[in-house]
């Protein structure tokens, strides 16, 4: 099955609205005494991140169209780059970026697969532009 992917005209998710919470796979057991034990409810644990983009007038479309048509408001998986690492340096054990021979650094990728969150984006208006706040559902690799 072939899923949508995120549009890369758009940019990437604002700094400071980022938040990542992982799904709680734990389940409290108590016992007649003592502290109380965990233990795993499920194996596959979902994250779900609270992010914002901020957009030009026809970046809002192109995220309009990819949240109606692609996603079909939001109800289908998609495949977006992880923006915490995708298109990132790789860096030595110093902390300068790896090189090719050409000079160029190499570059981290990663995809998740993903599906918009309980609901739907939120658009407010920032000055010219436009910010959409909207939460995701990354699915267990």
């Amino acid at each position: 099955m072939t899923y949508p992917v995120w549009p890369a005209e758009l940019p990437r998710p604002e700094r400071n609205t980022w938040s990542r919470t992982w799904a709680d796979p734990r389940l409290k057991r108590r016992g007649e005494t003592g502290p109380p034990r965990w233990r795993r409810r499920f194996s596959a644990v979902p994250q779900t991140v609270s992010l914002s983009i901020l957009l030009s007038r026809w970046q809002v479309a192109v995220f309009e169209q990819f949240w109606e048509n692609q996603t079909r408001f939001g109800s289908t998986l998609f495949r977006m780059p992880d923006p915490t690492t995708d298109g990132w340096a790789l860096l030595t054990p110093t902390g300068g970026p790896l090189l090719t021979p050409e000079g160029q650094p190499l570059l981290l990728s990663k995809l998740w697969t993903v599906s918009f969150g309980d609901e739907a984006p939120v658009q407010s208006v920032v000055g010219i532009e436009f910010r959409f706040s909207f939460s995701i559902v990354v699915m267990p690799s």
